[in-house]
């Protein structure tokens, strides 16, 4: 039997509570915020309006509207294939990492630009530098090492004033390396993020990619599934040797190596089966903390994983010199 329609705009809860977008999208208002987005607006088979989510033009319109509307970005694209994010889940990344940082400041979430996080794999869409600049004001590097990637993230950050001076991003000349050669002499980061390759493989990514555009509806009975993405995305950004697992892993041993290069060090993991082998290179990295929050947006279950070296010393001196100043 195939797998029955589902009306994707029905929940979006339990998204975190400063997300913008725990209610539906309001198509009405973001219409008028921009009128592009209205050609790809019908009402479902719920009596609700929504978009084609098979559609990658229909998300980028959709994620245009929702960048001006929420965060005041009036000028985003991207190229051709690449990934366009769904913006909810990666605002609520950003907003449990500003927990995380509160939850070492005695509550206090530390605000505006004397707050450094680095984003490894910035993408073409350049979405975490841009919410988390536009919600807490703080200040991004973005690593990325597809070239194409780096220049579209850099023009929607030279093409928005409001990310002016905030946003850095830079080129990682080493594909096997995430946080070798970035940080500059002397550098540091308050927090580190990180959205890792979901598949081991590109057979495997194509076939998960079949397997959704199935499930959005976007496959007709007795008609193979058309090979497009309708979130995008190419090979660095999709997959990676040993998948999710073994990124994360490479990267707790590359975050052992420049220990206090950031107080915490986080990454999304996507698959809960991979969890034992990420705790287990954390345990002989010996990092003093770790913690594991759990996050949902609707049916999909993830979470982020985040630890650091500082001993608790350590840890008071970050925040008397850098977060005392940024409350």
């Amino acid at each position: 039997m195939p797998p029955q329609p589902k009306d994707l705009l029905a929940s979006k809860t339990p998204l975190h509570p400063r997300n913008r977008h725990r209610e539906r999208y309001n198509f009405d208002q973001l219409t008028k915020t921009s009128p592009p987005l209205a050609a790809f607006v019908h009402v479902n088979q719920f009596g609700n309006a929504s978009i084609d989510f098979a559609n990658p033009e229909a998300v980028k319109a959709l994620n245009q509207a929702l960048l001006k509307q929420f965060y005041g970005i009036a000028h985003w694209d991207i190229p051709a294939g690449y990934l366009c994010p769904p913006i909810p889940g990666r605002a609520d990344y950003l907003h449990y990492v500003a927990d995380l940082l509160a939850d070492s400041n005695g509550g206090v979430l530390p605000r505006g630009k004397g707050i450094s996080v680095l984003d490894i794999g910035v993408g073409a869409n350049c979405i975490y530098p841009i919410i988390g600049h536009q919600e807490y004001g703080w200040r991004f590097v973005g690593s990325e090492t597809d070239p194409v990637a780096l220049r579209a993230a850099r023009n929607i950050v030279s093409a928005n004033d409001a990310l002016a001076g905030s946003i850095d991003c830079r080129n990682q000349p080493d594909a096997n390396h995430m946080l070798a050669g970035i940080p500059k002499r002397g550098e540091v980061f308050d927090a580190t993020i990180c959205n890792p390759p979901f598949y081991a493989s590109l057979a495997e990514a194509t076939a998960g990619s079949q397997r959704k555009t199935t499930n959005l509806g976007g496959r007709k009975a007795g008609r193979p599934a058309p090979p497009v993405r309708n979130f995008g995305g190419q090979a660095s950004e999709l997959w990676y040797p040993g998948g999710e697992e073994a990124f994360v892993r490479q990267l707790v041993k590359e975050s052992q190596a420049q220990p206090t290069t950031s107080f915490w060090f986080t990454t999304l993991v996507s698959q809960s089966h991979t969890l034992p082998g990420i705790y287990k290179e954390l345990q002989w990295a010996e990092a003093v903390e770790v913690k594991t929050i759990d996050m949902a947006q609707g049916q999909k279950k993830s979470r982020l994983v985040a630890w650091t070296f500082l001993t608790p010393e350590q840890q008071a001196a970050w925040r008397e010199k850098r977060w005392a100043k940024a409350q």
